[in-house]
Order: C-alpha cells, then sequence, then structure tokens
C-alpha cells in the first residue's frame, strides 16, 4: 500500500517519496514486524495452547507447560505490516493465504488433544505445497536457472509444479523435524530468511546484477524480498523469549509454515537447489529424519528386519547367553545415529542445548556464502 500511496504523499510532504524505496520498505517491514512481535507476545501468549510433551524427544518435559503454537500469533501480528508494504498482486497475496494456511493446520495441531497421524499432516503438507505451487506459477511457464549450467530453461507448468510441490513439502517437514532445542529452529531459519531475501533484493530484483551473474532477472523479486524480511523481523521479536530457557515455543504453527516461506523464496528466486546453499544446516538436521523414516519403511516393506539392535538383543535374550540376529550393516548404521541430529548430539555427544544452538548456527553462517558462490560462480 505504502508504495502505491508514495507519489500521493509526495505532494503533501517531500520525504514521503521514501516509501516509494524498496530498501525503505524492507528497513519498515522488519523493524515494525520485529517490534510488534517483541512487545505483544507477552500480552497474549496466555491464549495459545500449552505443550504436552514428546515421549521420545530427548528432556521433552522441559518443554512442558509453556505456551506453544506461538506461530500463529507471530503470523498474525506480522499480516497487517504485510497489508500496508507489500503490492496488491494475486501472487503475493495468494503465497500469504498459503501461508496462513500452513500454520493454521499446524495450530490445530498443537491444539489437538491427541497429536495427528503422520500421514495426515504430510498429506495436509503436500496439499499446501501443491497450492502455493499453482499460485507461483499462476497457471504460466516459469524459467528456472541451475548450477554449473549458464542460461535458464523454460520449464513447462505440469514440471514446474511437481518440482515447487516437493521443494516446498520438503522445507516445510525438514523445518519442522528441526524444531526441538530452544531458540535453534528459529535462529536457522532467520538466517535463511536474511540470505534469501538479500538475494532476492539485491540478485533477482536488480536487472543489472541479475544480468552480471547470468541469473534471470525478476521484477517481482524486490516485492518477495518484503514479504521475506517482514517475517523475519517478526520471527526475530519472538525468537527475543524462545532464547534457553525459552518462554514460548514456536510449534508445528510457526516451524511449518516459515518452512514453507524458506521454500517461497527459493522458487521465487528460480534454482530448486538454492534450498541447499541457504539451509544446509536445517535440511542435515531435519532432513536426514525424513530420509531414515522413509528408508526403513521402504525397507520394510520387502521384508527386512528395521528394528533397533537393541530391541533385537532383548527379544533374542543376549544378556542370558542367547544369541543375537544378524542384521545388515546399513540397518545398524542408520539405527547408530538418532534423528533429527540435535537430539543425536544432545544424547550421544553430550552437548547442551546452548552449544547445539551456536555451533549449528555457525555451520550453517559459514556454509551459506561459501555455496553462494559455488552456485552462483561456477557457471
Amino acid at each position: 500500500m505504502f508504495h502505491s500511496l508514495a507519489p500521493y504523499l509526495t505532494d503533501l510532504w517531500g520525504p514521503f517519496r521514501l516509501l516509494g524505496s524498496y530498501l525503505v520498505l524492507i528497513g519498515i517491514g522488519i523493524a515494525g514486524a520485529g517490534l510488534t512481535t517483541w512487545l505483544l507476545f507477552p500480552r497474549l501468549w496466555r491464549l495459545l495452547p500449552v505443550d504436552r510433551g514428546r515421549v521420545h524427544a530427548v528432556k521433552a518435559t522441559d518443554a512442558q507447560g509453556k505456551p506453544t503454537g506461538a506461530g500463529s500469533l507471530l503470523m498474525l501480528l506480522v499480516v497487517p505490516w504485510l497489508f500496508l508494504l507489500l503490492p496488491w498482486t494475486p501472487k503475493l497475496w495468494g503465497i500469504v493465504a498459503c501461508l496462513l494456511a500452513c500454520m493454521l493446520t499446524g495450530y490445530l495441531d498443537d491444539r489437538s488433544r491427541s497429536p495427528w497421524g503422520e500421514y495426515f499432516k504430510g498429506s495436509l503438507d503436500l496439499l499446501i505445497a501443491f497450492l502455493t505451487s499453482l499460485v507461483l506459477c499462476q497457471g504460466r511457464s516459469m524459467g528456472i536457472w541451475l548450477p554449473i549450467v549458464k542460461g535458464d530453461f523454460e520449464l513447462p507448468v505440469w514440471l514446474f509444479i511437481v518440482i515447487s510441490t516437493l521443494v516446498l513439502w520438503f522445507t516445510i517437514n525438514a523445518t519442522n523435524c528441526s524444531d526441538g532445542v530452544d531458540g535453534l529452529a528459529g535462529t536457522l531459519t532467520l538466517l535463511s530468511l536474511f540470505y534469501l531475501g538479500a538475494f532476492l533484493y539485491v540478485v533477482i530484483g536488480h536487472s543489472e546484477v541479475a544480468d552480471y551473474l547470468l541469473v534471470p532477472h525478476n521484477p517481482q523479486g524486490a516485492d518477495g524480498a518484503i514479504l521475506v524480511f517482514t517475517i523475519a523481523g517478526g520471527l526475530a521479536g519472538y525468537l527475543w523469549y524462545n532464547a534457553e530457557p525459552s518462554s514460548i515455543l514456536m510449534g508445528d504453527a510457526g516451524s511449518r509454515c516459515l518452512g514453507l516461506l524458506v521454500g517461497v523464496a527459493v522458487m521465487m528466486a528460480g534454482n530448486p537447489f538454492l534450498v541447499l546453499v541457504v539451509a544446509p544446516v536445517i535440511l542435515a538436521n531435519g532432513g536426514t529424519g525424513l530420509f531414515k523414516i522413509v528408508l526403513l519403511r521402504i525397507l520394510r516393506r520387502f521384508g527386512v528386519e528395521v528394528r533397533p539392535p537393541n530391541i533385537l538383543r532383548q527379544e533374542a535374550g543376549e544378556e542370558s547367553g542367547g544369541a543375537c540376529p544378524r542384521q545388515h550393516y546399513l540397518i545398524k548404521a542408520v539405527h547408530s545415529i538418532r534423528f533429527p541430529l540435535h537430539d543425536h548430539c544432545r544424547n550421544r555427544l553430550g552437548w547442551s542445548n546452548p552449544q547445539v544452538l551456536l555451533r549449528f548456527v555457525l555451520i550453517q553462517a559459514f556454509l551459506t556464502p561459501l555455496l553462494f558462490v559455488l552456485l552462483v560462480k561456477l557457471r
């Protein structure tokens, strides 16, 4: 709205012309959304459901009784700022609607007395990812660019939707699986959003820079940057209260919605592989857990024994001299690592929560700039 009103307001007072600057709008979005969440969260989180703990999580009792589902407050407090800052285009507001839908499904799961089933949640995520992909392409073929190869390629609608849906579904669930240590998923996602917002604004949204780096220019890249940076500002305000020991938890309402936003920004940038660059630790932390689940379930359907070795030893009576059944080394290797990886670091390596947070953030902060150079320049 500000961008459209700037020419008229400038006649009243000259400095209003700054409202036509994308950089100014980004600054307003970060500061405004951040201050709003920082000020209002303590006054509103009593309205949220409380965490009931997770049976298999490390230190699950630490979260019990804390308000959860903070992603719902985050999105509802940020939307008024998006109303003021985003252009009124069907694509941008369709994306906002999909983010709210993803938030709502996560919030309903947070409120549910019994957790929703994995297949049900996965199906809902797949549906939202599909609808978001339709909004992104708006029924038209889309151009993408790839690592190493120069130039860009035009994808037919159906192929773009397939690729985009898979990317969005994966980012939703990988981010959700990374949520388990105070501040971890939020801080890693915040880093990813700032990298993506900068890339959309400085590179994709700037024709000269895009031409220099041989990537396709997207005039709506700067609009996408406003969306990304504004929600990132709100996320920063939330993280103030999520620092160890946390007062409030993100819940599925936040992790799923933020994961979708990361995927949307990646697809707006035009390169699906960009997700490996901006969120390497999130994908390694949460994505490997998804890989383990899928792998074990596929092998089980083929009759392979995939239960953990300790269970097999107990059934075989190893302690009383019974022989332990042999198991494929790959299955043993998979079970030797606890997923998500932050649980492995706490349970097997003895890392504290602050150590997990700081070390994971440092790894992603160092990896992303290096991977950016490899992605953009080696072409």
